[in-house]
């Protein structure tokens, strides 16, 4: 079992907990109540600190309801955090754009995250041809 070091910088959000068998993604909650106008950007604290294992980055996403209960949608659409980002000073942050007049309350779910392994090694081979069917362009049918 991986095991993640933790740091809270509010004791008014709930402790982050994962439910095995019921989703590979953990809720993140907001830190600072927030208030933003439509156009506005803001780092929305969340309140923790964590070291990851060795050898993981975290995934950081909007949950499926932040855009319809807050107006929000992420400036750099998945946030990337890497084990070396793991100082007593380096809250996570949800780089949130106001598309509309909203607030966010302390404690909110706002976003969520999952651990990765790092991509493994790879290396490229330069090809005339790949060998295989097209499948005549776009999407995952091939049809226009």
């Amino acid at each position: 079992m991986a095991v993640i070091r933790i740091k809270y910088f509010s004791d008014e959000i709930e402790k982050l907990c994962y439910i095995d068998k019921k989703s590979d993604w953990i809720d993140l909650r907001a830190a600072k109540e927030v208030s933003m106008k439509k156009g506005d950007f803001c780092l929305i604290p969340l309140g923790v600190a964590m070291q990851l294992p060795e050898g993981y980055e975290a995934h950081i996403v909007p949950r499926s309801s932040t855009y319809k209960n807050f107006g929000l949608i992420q400036a750099n659409h998945m946030g990337v955090v890497d084990e070396s980002f793991c100082g007593d000073n380096d809250q996570w942050h949800f780089p949130a754009i106001a598309l509309r007049d909203t607030v966010i309350h302390v404690n909110d779910r706002i976003c969520q995250f999952r651990i990765m392994e790092h991509q493994p090694s790879i290396r490229f081979d330069e090809v005339e041809t790949l060998g295989n069917a097209d499948r005549g362009g776009f999407g995952t049918t091939g049809k226009q």
